[in-house]
């Protein structure tokens, strides 16, 4: 039954969603986005290639996006502990979404530069540009509108993830969801949050995607 508490903590559920997610894809930006160019440089048929440690990354990052986000979730409360102090609440979800998010955003940055016309790169190494001038000046620019795509795609996931934390003491609107919803058995409760989160994955994806047309020179 939605009282006015009930509607208050509603409130605070959105705020802790929007804060998760959007933490949590910053930081895995910030390691994904150059894990992937690295990955890209480094292929054999790359700009730089270096055959092993493309391997050896590659290996790592199947290795972390092979693990289940709860067992995951569970196996990283010490580091969690540690790191914030708590297991408990919106805070505390950060770090393991983090670590569950950056080598999927890895592989979506590899999966983007990659589209990129070979043609275009060769034209530049024949030019004299580096490799920091390559990924700066052509990678970066003419994967965005994939690249943005595919930031729409890693936000929305990561929201689902941390509607799953909430199973283990995650704020957000699956801790309500889970708590008040499911534990209680009040369904109307759980049916709200479900279309909450639907919505959200509604307004990321559509703002996501005309982003993504409005910087695409390729429709213009």
């Amino acid at each position: 039954m939605f009282t006015d508490k009930m509607l208050q903590l509603v409130g605070v559920g959105i705020l802790e969603t929007f804060y998760m997610t959007l933490s949590a894809t910053a930081l895995a930006y910030l390691i994904g986005l150059p894990l992937g160019l690295v990955l890209v440089i480094s292929d054999p048929a790359g700009i730089h290639p270096m055959p092993k440690l493309n391997k050896v990354l590659g290996a790592i990052i199947n290795f972390l996006r092979a693990a289940p986000f709860l067992i995951l979730l569970m196996l990283l409360i010490p580091f969690t502990r540690l790191l914030i102090g708590t297991t408990i609440g919106a805070s505390a979800m950060i770090p393991p979404l983090f670590i569950a998010a950056f080598p999927f955003v890895a592989r979506m940055v590899e999966s983007s530069v990659k589209e990129v016309d070979a043609g275009v790169v060769e034209a530049a190494q024949s030019m004299g540009a580096s490799t920091l001038q390559i990924v700066c000046k052509v990678l970066l620019p003419e994967a965005k509108p994939s690249l943005l795509l595919g930031a729409t795609i890693a936000i929305t996931t990561i929201l689902g993830y941390s509607a799953m934390a909430g199973i283990v003491g995650g704020g957000g609107l699956g801790a309500i969801a889970i708590n008040y919803g499911y534990y209680r058995k009040e369904y109307d409760i759980l049916a709200v949050m479900v279309v909450f989160l639907s919505l959200i994955v509604l307004v990321f994806q559509t703002l996501g995607e005309k982003i993504s047309r409005r910087v695409d020179k390729r429709i213009r």
